[in-house]
């Protein structure tokens, strides 16, 4: 008798029904594109022969003007803080976020700061696909469909990167076994080769906008939260005719009547940091600063929080 009711109560569990709260939420999913920047140039240890370690992430963590920003990103032994809800894929490197997911170990770049803020956001696990490579212009190698001519060989790099991922997920991230994934965001920062050549300058705001327009196409999810960074390398004392024309044009497309609500321009002159506090004098590359590319990421993660939260993405 204990057998038989014993045997029912498993039957009965079987087939109870399963309550939403039960299933795994999907994962949350945000590409990360564009160019050397996006790869990132942020130096992470001090070295004392530049500038006395000023600007990068080890001086940052230890210096009374910035320790008290950055402190979230050790514990308490030191070592760089490593997410246990946030994970990357960066082309031939994948793990959960640290430090050191830059253009290499030793470099940040937006994804860190980015990572933190969406990570802090939602209590589904969160993957970013970092996708971006060096001295790429939006003109020409992201040239979206939409523009004619030839589509950019690494717009379609994107689009079927993306896929690849997203369609091998449980085997990449085997974490994620049972559960689904939301492509939830897509944010870009980008820019210089097209801000140092006027060609490429003078369609920027066309080729961006059909890029967010052929991109959401391609992946299949309209409306896609997307987030253009300013390429404001110089900071508020920039006058360059071209580099006021790009930045300029980033920002025209945010304005645009069907971009309203799920595309968000980010400022990011106020992040320049000269060379003096800097690791570096690599003006195009933020002087290598690790500040710098923090703050992008994270204006970047606070501006795709409030999008996502307004309108969740319509498939």
């Amino acid at each position: 008798m204990r057998q038989l009711l014993a045997c029912s109560a498993l039957l009965l569990a079987a087939l109870a029904p399963v309550r939403a709260d039960d299933v795994p939420k999907p994962v949350k999913v945000f590409i990360l594109a564009g160019q050397s920047n996006m790869e990132g140039a942020g130096a992470v240890k001090a070295d004392p022969k530049k500038n006395e370690g000023k600007g990068s992430l080890e001086y940052l963590v230890k210096d009374a003007a910035t320790a008290e920003k950055f402190k979230h990103l050790t514990d308490k032994t030191g070592a760089w803080v490593v997410r246990d809800d946030v994970w990357i894929h960066y082309l031939d490197r994948k793990g959960k976020l640290a430090v050191g997911f830059g253009s290499n170990a030793e470099r940040i770049g937006p994804e860190l700061g980015f990572g933190h803020v969406i990570g802090d956001a939602f209590d589904e696990p969160v993957l970013l696909i970092k996708l971006a490579w060096g001295g790429k212009s939006l003109a020409k190698d992201f040239r979206p469909p939409s523009s004619g001519g030839e589509v950019g060989p690494y717009y379609k790099e994107i689009v079927q990167r993306t896929k690849d991922v997203l369609g091998d997920l449980k085997k990449q991230f085997p974490e994620f076994a049972g559960r689904g994934h939301e492509l939830a965001g897509f944010g870009w920062h980008q820019g210089w080769n097209d801000r140092v050549n006027q060609a490429f300058n003078d369609e920027y705001e066309k080729n961006m906008a059909n890029f967010i327009r052929d991109i959401r196409k391609d992946l299949g999810v309209k409306n896609l939260p997307f987030v253009i960074a300013e390429t404001g390398m110089g900071g508020l004392e920039e006058k360059h005719p071209r580099a006021l024309s790009l930045m300029k044009a980033q920002a025209a497309v945010a304005e645009y009547k069907e971009f309203q609500g799920n595309v968000a321009f980010v400022g990011t002159k106020a992040f320049w940091r000269e060379k003096d506090v800097s690791p570096s004098g690599q003006n195009y590359h933020w002087n290598s600063n690790a500040e710098t590319y923090y703050l992008i990421g994270e204006s970047m993660g606070v501006a795709m929080r409030k999008l996502c939260a307004a309108k969740p993405p319509a498939k």
